[in-house]
């Protein structure tokens, strides 16, 4: 095939598998896992660095949530560009390190690069606006104090992947599509490869074993965790595969969620919700609709301003639920799930029937919609007047707002945590990288927007990393050169390994046999209904030990009677293997923090008996204890690790850390470009 042209391959015979199964061998010195904006940054990096022995692996190059996702006008945070607001790294980077449990190093890392990663953008092509001078103009998003977001419109992290996936094409980087990573092959705290399954084969199960130095994982957040997600169908992540390799994770408890359309998955954010459409149930078949809103808010003028907020404030956050307009997210969750009801936006009629008295609306909303000219008419009207391609969205996927409701439910959306770095974006394990979505370097939160630039920030800080340095190839041991004897039995350790895990797919030690089962279906159905249920927006320690409880049955039991009923099955297998460790990995993240007194934060109501109830309207399932910022400063992280004797049994260990401060470090010049020299080899 013309991906794997200039690549050479040694196969390895699997015994009695053999005719049924292949393994392949091939020397690739740096791997890029994903091929979304942070992954296709990275490798375009580290090919300008001079790094030739590289290739991006992908499941499918057109997955993924940077091509796929956005909402009314995807947001991209950086330093302010225009006007006459005053900016600075330092600033930038408090802001960040703000949201609680920020690595300050990595906050520093993010505001320092936001431009200069803005900018390469720019002149790949993404089509930011800046006005007659140059300027490039931006607005306020959540979580921000000045207007440092801006937007391409909804396809702002498309533009972004599309742009760089040119340059890394025009380049000449070979990308391995139908690639499925499978395993991480790690010996004493370095990589050394990568197990993948070729999708593509239909009749075997081809396996392809890249022995490697550096592996940079762009893989996305564990979305596939979840039954009730914005994320698109082909995001699933990789992040057990990490946990199983050795990789720490951080800050795990911490996700967002918020409302998002059903069909097509979208986040209604912005000016969805700032054209002031109506809110209806109805029952399962579609009947009984009621705008359930009304039943809450007995001023209409409130509920009109509390969804007007809802576009500002999008993220469920626990501290808006005392009078705020996250009130909104708890009642369409109690519409959703308590009730068993299905929820709608309405864009055709106005709030209650009546005609909107934007006099009456208080100034925030009453200003912004006068300034976008929008002080008339339905909520389509008036979205359309705001935002055209937000309603254009839609209808290239077969909703019109104006002739139709758009079915909605409080989703997940981005996890602020996942795989621990330092200030490169070099996990704990030596070699690899973690950039994007599956790298935990936001808190509990986050400026709307900060996570496409902290992709591009870690893909070039890693880049840089590796370039300067070649990430020591774990050929040295005690100092002195690793013999080519050692390191023959080091691979020999690996194909065991590799072996070891594709026997997986094996009834027992039988000869290969097609079972007709569809097990894996049904424990994807119910382990993601079970993470959406105890590990979503409201979460409980009753709830969160039985689940806990469940998926590690489920591991347990996963060798020896879960079996596939064809080699198109493998990749899902691998995937729900994936996904269950991850599961595993998380919910004990959540309950250790419920054990450790931590309240509700961030987008996660924890529900406490004698807790504060929101509203007198609401279930005293949503009583809690709103977190003090006792845990603001500390840093919880997690390692999983397999128990000796055991089939797919894991344990895992949990560390509370101080976060690392922002960093102070000599802005004198001279000493600097002396430095710098020096650390490039610039002499």
């Amino acid at each position: 095939m013309d991906m794997f042209k200039g690549i050479s391959f040694i196969t390895t015979e699997l015994e009695q598998e053999k005719t049924m199964i292949s393994l392949r061998e091939t020397e690739i010195r740096t791997v890029v896992v994903g091929t979304g904006a942070a992954g296709y940054h990275a490798a375009v990096r580290l090919h300008r660095y001079g790094e030739k022995d590289l290739a991006i692996l992908a499941e499918h190059v057109t997955a993924g949530t940077s091509r796929n996702t956005g909402s009314d006008k995807q947001t991209y945070y950086k330093l302010s560009l225009a006007g006459e607001e005053r900016d600075c790294v330092r600033g930038l980077a408090e802001d960040l390190f703000r949201g609680q449990c920020v690595d300050g190093d990595l906050a520093l890392c993010e505001a320092a690069l936001s431009t200069r990663c803005f900018y390469h953008l720019v002149e790949l092509g993404v089509p930011f606006p800046d006005n007659e001078y140059g300027e490039y103009v931006g607005y306020k998003t959540d979580h921000d104090r000045g207007r440092r977001a801006t937007s391409v419109g909804p396809y702002t992290s498309k533009f972004m992947t599309e742009c760089l996936e040119r340059e890394a094409l025009s380049r000449g980087i070979p990308v391995l599509d139908h690639m499925q990573m499978v395993k991480l092959l790690v010996r004493e705290n370095q990589v050394r490869g990568v197990l993948c399954l070729d999708t593509e084969n239909t009749t075997c199960c081809d396996f392809l074993l890249i022995w490697c130095e550096n592996v940079v994982l762009a893989t996305g957040g564990p979305a596939g965790m979840y039954r009730d997600s914005v994320y698109p169908a082909s995001q699933l992540g990789s992040s057990g595969i990490a946990f199983e390799a050795g990789v720490l994770g951080k800050n795990l408890t911490e996700w967002q969620f918020g409302i998002a359309s059903l069909r097509p998955r979208w986040n209604v954010s912005g000016t969805y919700m700032q054209a002031l459409p109506r809110l209806i149930s109805t029952d399962r078949q579609g009947g009984e609709e009621r705008e359930f809103l009304l039943e809450y808010y007995e001023d209409t003028v409130q509920m009109q301003y509390m969804t007007f907020l809802k576009g500002y404030q999008w993220p469920f956050d626990v501290e808006k639920i005392f009078g705020g307009s996250s009130v909104i997210d708890l009642l369409v969750y109690q519409e959703t799930v308590l009730r068993g009801r299905r929820v709608f936006l309405d864009f055709m009629h106005n709030p209650g029937e009546e005609t909107v008295d934007f006099d009456r609306l208080p100034a925030q909303a009453r200003d912004y919609l006068r300034s976008a000219g929008a002080c008339f008419g339905t909520p389509i009207e008036r979205l359309e007047c705001m935002n055209e391609p937000a309603v254009q969205f839609y209808r290239e996927h077969g909703v019109d707002l104006g002739k139709e409701m758009l079915e909605i439910a409080v989703c997940v959306q981005h996890n602020n945590g996942g795989l621990s770095t330092d200030a490169n974006w070099q996990t704990n394990i030596r070699g690899i990288f973690a950039v994007g979505e599956v790298c935990g370097s936001h808190g509990v939160t986050r400026p709307g927007g900060s996570a496409l630039n902290a992709g591009q920030v870690g893909a070039l800080r890693a880049a840089e990393y590796i370039a300067r340095t070649g990430n020591a190839s774990g050929k040295e041991a005690d100092g002195q050169e690793a013999t080519a004897i050692q390191e023959e039995r080091t691979r020999e350790l690996g194909r065991e390994a590799a072996k070891a895990h594709i026997r997986m797919l094996l009834p027992g030690d039988t000869e290969w046999e097609w079972e007709e089962k569809q097990r894996v279906e049904e424990l994807w159905e119910k382990a993601a209904k079970r993470m959406s249920r105890a590990g979503g927006m409201v979460r409980n320690e009753e709830d969160l030990r039985q689940a806990l409880s469940e998926v590690k049955a489920d591991l347990r039991h996963f060798g020896r009677d879960l079996f596939i009923s064809s080699p198109a099955q493998a990749a899902r297998f691998y995937h729900l293997y994936d996904m269950l460790i991850s599961q595993q990995v998380y919910l004990t993240a959540m309950l250790d923090y419920v054990l450790q007194g931590g309240g509700s934060r961030g987008s996660a109501l924890y529900t406490c008996p004698d807790g504060e109830k929101p509203g007198e309207g609401l279930p005293d399932l949503f009583r809690c204890r709103p977190d003090k910022g006792a845990l603001g400063g500390m840093i919880q992280e997690i390692g999983l690790w397999r128990q000796k004797g055991a089939v797919n049994s894991f344990t895992c260990q949990t560390n509370w850390r101080k976060v690392r401060p922002i960093p102070n470090p000599d802005t004198f010049f001279e000493t600097q470009w002396k430095a710098y020299r020096e650390r490039w080899n610039y002499l």
